[in-house]
């Protein structure tokens, strides 16, 4: 009997309801422009990590592919402008915990590795973590946008769901060309 009790105790904890803050979103425009203010506070984030990332890189293909993922973020960052004066927002963002855990991830990375092929695989792959991020973010915020019928938003959102899809493919390709199997030599 004591350990259905204990099993029991053990399942209510992990099942507990949340209780949400008093600037929780009650609909789902809320919500909406919550994950709006999250993302470009994410996007202006990653223009700060981007060049450092660049940086510590010595594949030049890898350096330029980063340098001109910056000129894109900074596009999609005045592009996010532009939805929240479509939708009469401000454009102040709001801390996202992931991103900062993805850039903090993305230092550490640099910490681990030596400079070389090595580092730069895993400059990649810290990349990717945070473009699978975004395609997640953005896809989800492209939903949002054609289900409150904001058309013009859901089309400024997904070219740059797009983008980050395409910097994805990109990614891939350079670990997959060259980095990767230069990282396997230094072994």
């Amino acid at each position: 009997m004591k350990n259905v009790q204990k099993k029991d105790a053990a399942k209510s904890e992990t099942t507990t309801m949340v209780k949400p803050k008093s600037s929780a979103a009650e609909g789902l425009r809320e919500l909406f422009i919550d994950e709006l203010k999250d993302i470009i506070y994410a996007e202006r984030a990653l223009l700060k990590a981007l060049p450092k990332m660049a940086n510590n890189s010595s594949s030049i293909k890898l350096k330029k592919a980063i340098e001109e993922h910056v000129t894109v973020t900074e596009n999609q960052v005045e592009r996010l402008k532009k939805v929240f004066d479509l939708l009469g927002e401000s454009d102040r963002g709001k801390k996202c915990d992931a991103m900062e855990g993805l850039i903090k991830e993305g230092d550490s990375i640099l910490e681990e590795t030596e400079p070389g092929p090595v580092r730069d695989a895993a400059i990649i792959s810290a990349s990717q973590k945070i473009e699978h991020y975004e395609i997640a973010s953005y896809g989800t915020l492209v939903a949002f946008a054609k289900t409150l019928g904001e058309d013009k938003v859901a089309s400024l959102l997904e070219e740059t769901l797009n983008e980050e899809k395409d910097a994805d493919v990109a990614l891939t390709k350079a670990a997959y060309n060259d980095i990767n199997f230069d990282a396997v030599e230094e072994d």
